[in-house]
């Protein structure tokens, strides 16, 4: 634009998107702690009462930047952490095996709040991140406040073998069989950002998100110890890959299928090609004592934060006011 013809209103505007854009970059910044294990990076705005929000697979912190403002506004500190194997994450010990089983990145999220100082906090999750929520409130239930999951009660049973599930439920699954076989491994390896994007759109498939949204998250991807992460993650489940021998006792106890006692609400899409059949109700009250509600998300499918932030945002507010 030339500056000489610039009008009062458009002088106006442009100043005020600069004034925004140096707002929410004062508001939330990318920051690392130290853990064990991990040197872990995650994104921070706010003050108050820690609220740590927990992404999944194939996504980053990045997922959380619309649910993290009206936390923020109403007294609270959000933290989003990146899991092990995305983003700026790194392993303290570079010859450390990589690995990402369920016990692992539930122990992350202590280890996280721990380094924080962090003696009481809540959690949301999703996917891997719902399953590492569930795992340290079923475990440390002292520890966290309250929970909104995304993903349900989704701790497994790693000791004994699953039974076979449906033929659709089979289908759907398909990502994690090829990820069991070096085919996949060295797919993932060439093509993980068209992998991850392809996820995407059939996991929720009524979301249109913008190539720009993709890309945002994609280098998460370029991570080093992403796909022995992701391989690891998905082969250990049905036992195709030793588990790290410190986390054996724990994996025997989340195959007991503990329960969850903080005040949680359930949040489900309905459009989820992964979700599969709602529980009945009587289930989700059985692993969750104090369920405060369970909700379906109507035109919302696998990626729930990105897709209904607004959903996801005052759950939380409910529920940390219910925990009060």
């Amino acid at each position: 634009m030339n500056p000489k013809r610039m009008t009062r209103r458009t002088f106006l505007a442009a100043a005020g998107g600069a004034i925004v854009a140096g707002m929410h970059a004062r508001a939330q910044s990318s920051k690392r702690v130290q853990t064990t294990v991990l040197n872990i990076g995650y994104e921070e705005s706010g003050q108050g009462f820690p609220v740590i929000l927990l992404h999944g697979f194939p996504d980053d912190a990045h997922a959380w930047a619309d649910v993290a403002p009206p936390l923020v506004k109403a007294g609270y500190r959000v933290l989003a952490p990146y899991l092990r194997g995305y983003g700026p994450t790194s392993f303290r010990d570079p010859n450390a095996p990589r690995m990402a089983e369920q016990a692992a990145i539930g122990q992350d999220v202590i280890d996280f709040a721990d380094a924080l100082g962090l003696n009481r906090f809540a959690l949301s999750g999703y996917d891997w991140g719902g399953r590492a929520a569930c795992i340290a409130a079923a475990l440390h239930p002292d520890r966290v406040r309250a929970a909104v999951l995304l993903s349900g009660y989704s701790i497994q049973n790693t000791i004994d073998a699953a039974p076979p599930g449906s033929p659709e439920t089979e289908r759907n699954l398909w990502y994690q069989y090829y990820f069991n076989t070096e085919r996949g491994r060295a797919g993932l390896t060439a093509n993980r950002r068209a992998i991850c994007k392809f996820l995407w759109q059939t996991w929720s498939p009524t979301w249109h998100f913008a190539d720009e949204t993709f890309e945002r998250t994609a280098p998460s991807f370029d991570n080093p110890d992403f796909v022995d992460c992701v391989i690891h993650s998905y082969r250990h489940r049905i036992g195709n890959a030793p588990g790290d021998p410190r986390f054996r006792e724990m994996e025997e106890r989340l195959a007991k299928r503990p329960k969850i006692e903080a005040p949680t609400i359930l949040l489900r899409g309905a459009d989820d090609t992964l979700g599969g059949r709602e529980p009945a109700e009587s289930a989700d009250k059985a692993s969750f004592p104090k369920l405060i509600a369970r909700r379906m998300i109507q035109a919302a499918g696998h990626f729930l934060p990105r897709e209904n932030p607004q959903a996801v945002s005052a759950a939380l507010l409910e529920v940390l006011a219910a925990s009060t």
